[in-house]
């Protein structure tokens, strides 16, 4: 499968009309349904996009991945490293107006701990995290770990603060309920309608840092009234909207629809994301027989990154890059490291021999299938194609992406709601270095979702963490992508950067890895 199918123009009309219908209502397409609000329970990026809005953190990112404090004033370390004293900026408000206080910080810190493999790894180097003041966070190291920022600042999943009582009595596990969070726009739970409309207004407390901003950090000044979410999953009706003037901005319209839009003197086309993403097939490491290496090394040396590639961006080639390993640090002899696992194209004959050496027998997988997220449906396509071509028995289960989140956390056999393939995408900027690649981490319970249990992987990490030495580090990702060609903790599709469009009604967009809304004015 080389393409997708063109998807059909003319599409119904918006199912909602804009609320409040003001020129200062920035309305705004998400690439996919909004499904849950909570940036712990799920990586999902529409949760994490609208968290940022809701949400703020302790460290935030510029546009060039730098972490810069954002939630803090300052810090200090201490004992050769080993004792970080962080403090709170004043004036930070939660929403519903009690003061954020130190204690809400590591209550929040202690729930993302239990859920982020970033989270897992401070965990372990951790001896005590503990609020001494209202404004003072205090953490206490056995090791230095000055890559702390970094791994605060993480997007993916972030660590978003909350007040203490909804962090501490939340499970990990479930999703909050109850939406509070200290950022620059304040969501309005009355007005949510899940996968259709969501609404947020400035929040009126919130006191914006003195530098400007750059993409999750600086000050987050609102420029605009009110922001709606309008979700439209049919790609052509939201490129309708845009050109008609019903909304004003898309993430990610498909590469088909671009030169639709580039007719319209009233639109700006435009790659806000320099970075993209790599779009993955992730396996369950827990259920045959995705659970089997030899079984995954055949899966990976069936699926082919450019068909993938094309599937999905196939009316923009060049926002695409393959081949794509499990690393993007720039390095060549990392980011090659065993790449011609997958330039090296086998025969059809050669991975159904794979397959039987493997001792697969014909069993049938489970595929979640996303229906409501076009680059995740094109791709899924072209993967179940690719899989039917060489005799792996799929059944191809379609459901919306709200309905993937649910089924993908579960560790359940494949009889009993369990799952053996779903497509996703990871950002690049999160694999520049092994740090903060959570999908390659192979720490088995405390793993991604898939939960490798990889020890080839992990002793290369953690001896990364603890190394100065910029050569041995290098020499250590050179072994972790080598590792993951042998492992296939996920097969890599390719690399992609889509490209967003919005009406020339509103002001330029920040740059950066995620949509932001601070900056940007409207009229």
């Amino acid at each position: 499968m080389k393409r997708r199918a063109l998807l059909a123009a003319g599409a119904a009309a918006l199912a909602r009309p804009a609320i409040g219908g003001t020129s200062k209502t920035l309305l705004f397409v998400p690439q996919s349904p909004l499904g849950s609000l909570d940036p712990i329970w799920t990586s999902a990026m529409t949760t994490r996009n609208v968290g940022f809005m809701i949400y703020d953190v302790l460290f935030g990112r510029d546009e060039h991945m730098n972490p810069k404090p954002q939630m803090l004033e300052g810090y200090n370390i201490e004992d050769d490293g080993k004792r970080w004293v962080m403090k709170l900026r004043p004036n930070l408000w939660w929403h519903d107006g009690g003061k954020v206080l130190a204690r809400d910080c590591v209550a929040s810190l202690n729930r993302w701990r239990q859920r982020d493999p970033g989270g897992a790894t401070l965990s372990a180097r951790m001896d005590s995290l503990e609020a001494t003041d209202d404004r003072t966070i205090v953490l206490r190291l056995k090791k230095p770990f000055p890559a702390l920022p970094t791994l605060l600042s993480k997007f993916q999943t972030a660590a978003v603060m909350v007040p203490q009582r909804i962090a501490e009595g939340t499970d990990p596990f479930k999703q909050m309920t109850t939406i509070i969070g200290s950022g620059p726009f304040r969501f309005l739970a009355d007005e949510y309608v899940i996968g259709s409309h969501a609404a947020m207004v400035p929040f009126e407390k919130y006191v914006p840092r003195d530098e400007p901003a750059s993409f999750t950090s600086g000050g987050h000044r609102v420029l605009v009234d009110r922001v709606e979410w309008k979700m439209i999953p049919d790609a052509a009706t939201a490129a309708n909207a845009l050109l008609t003037g019903e909304v004003d901005w898309l993430e990610m319209p498909m590469p088909d629809l671009l030169p639709m839009l580039k007719k319209s003197q009233n639109i700006v086309l435009g790659r806000l994301d320099d970075f993209g993403f790599i779009s993955q097939l992730r396996p369950n490491h827990l259920n045959s027989p995705t659970d089997n290496v030899l079984f995954r090394r055949a899966l990976m040396a069936a699926v082919d990154q450019r068909e993938v590639m094309d599937g999905m961006m196939g009316g923009d080639p060049e926002s695409t890059m393959t081949p794509q390993g499990f690393l993007n640090t720039g390095k060549r002899e990392v980011d090659l490291a065993g790449i011609e696992a997958t330039t090296t194209r086998k025969s059809v004959a050669e991975i159904k021999a794979m397959l039987a050496a493997s001792g697969y027998k014909g069993e049938k997988l489970i595929l979640l299938h996303t229906s409501d997220q076009p680059f995740y449906n094109a791709a899924t396509q072209v993967v179940a194609d690719a899989l039917g071509r060489v005799g792996i028995a799929l059944d191809d289960q379609v459901m919306d992406w709200g309905t993937v989140l649910q089924r993908r956390a579960s560790k359940a056999p494949l009889d009993k709601g369990g799952w053996s393939l779903f497509v996703s995408v990871t950002p690049v900027p999160e694999y520049r270095d092994p740090l903060l690649g959570s999908l390659l981490r192979g720490n088995g319970k405390d793993a991604w979702i898939g939960w490798p249990d990889i020890p080839r992987i992990e002793t290369a990490y953690n001896t990364w963490l603890d190394t100065a030495d910029e050569a041995e580090k290098t020499k250590l990702e050179r072994e972790i992508s080598l590792a993951a060609y042998e492992s296939v903790p996920f097969i890599p599709l390719g690399r992609y950067m889509p490209r967003a469009a919005w009406s020339k009604g509103i002001s330029n967009p920040l740059k950066g890895p995620a949509p932001v809304f601070w900056g940007v004015s409207k009229g």
